[in-house]
């Protein structure tokens, strides 16, 4: 994608975030701030934003508004939501990018028999959609992506996996990610995908790019579920359960539970 002096995308791109949580609030400001058009909505209507979701020049819609006439649909929601929007996916061209930021937590989102047996979570929405998605920006914790951008170049910049089955998807997810304050880094094939899953050494770790690699080659698949849910009981006695701390604390903890 070509960029300016700055390393920003002259390319301006359509873009949909359908979930306006923390995740989706930080894509909606900092791509809408990257010069993107950027739509955003939630299941309780376009009202209910808040409006530091939308400082930065971001839309909001209804979620049928949002998966309307986009290059790139980001589905930043539970996995319990997924149903109810894939009738929207349905409707979108085949060339458009959708891009899945969720993560699996069954005490959040209930037990999903599937994954509970080792699909990688991903695929299974993939083949839930009937359609290519890129799994990105779930291996980042919600408070170092609001706190811990930095600019292209920076030697503290931290990178992020990104995970598709098309090429160019992932390529315009590289550049999203980019514009976002975090180098992508290209994680091939969803079957990989676990790798960056919760319970990985990547996952809410802030790797460089150059730590990346060796992160992702370090995953064993059999231990991820138990260490996602030790970190899930270990938040939650410390912090409150749904409370999350400071970046920093974030990162500590999950150094030591996943590397």
């Amino acid at each position: 994608m070509p960029r300016d002096a700055s390393g920003r995308s002259f390319m301006t791109m359509k873009i949909g975030i359908l979930g306006a949580g923390n995740i989706g609030t930080t894509l909606a400001r900092r791509l809408a701030a990257a010069r993107h058009e950027v739509k955003v909505a939630n299941s309780r209507g376009p009202e209910t934003i808040a409006a530091k979701a939308l400082d930065t020049g971001a839309r909001a819609t209804t979620a049928e508004e949002a998966a309307k006439d986009v290059d790139v649909l980001i589905l930043s929601m539970p996995q319990t939501a997924f149903a109810k929007v894939k009738p929207l996916v349905a409707a979108l061209p085949n060339e458009a990018v959708v891009i899945d930021t969720s993560n699996y937590f069954p005490q959040r989102d209930g037990v999903n028999p599937a994954l509970e047996a080792g699909e990688v979570e991903s695929e299974w929405l993939q083949t839930l959609l009937g359609r290519p998605v890129v799994k990105a920006w779930n291996a980042i914790g919600t408070a170092p992506f609001a706190e811990n951008d930095k600019p292209r170049g920076h030697p503290e910049r931290s990178a992020i996996p990104i995970a598709g089955d098309r090429a160019e998807d992932r390529e315009v997810a590289m550049a999203l990610m980019d514009d976002t304050g975090f180098d992508g880094f290209d994680a091939g094939t969803l079957a990989e995908s676990w790798r960056q899953q919760p319970g990985s050494p990547v996952y809410c770790t802030n790797l460089r790019r150059d730590q990346i690699a060796p992160a992702l080659a370090a995953a064993e698949r059999d231990r991820l579920p138990k260490r996602r849910d030790l970190s899930v009981a270990i938040f939650a006695e410390r912090f409150g359960a749904g409370v999350n701390p400071d970046a920093e604390t974030i990162i500590r903890i999950s150094r030591a539970l996943q590397m």
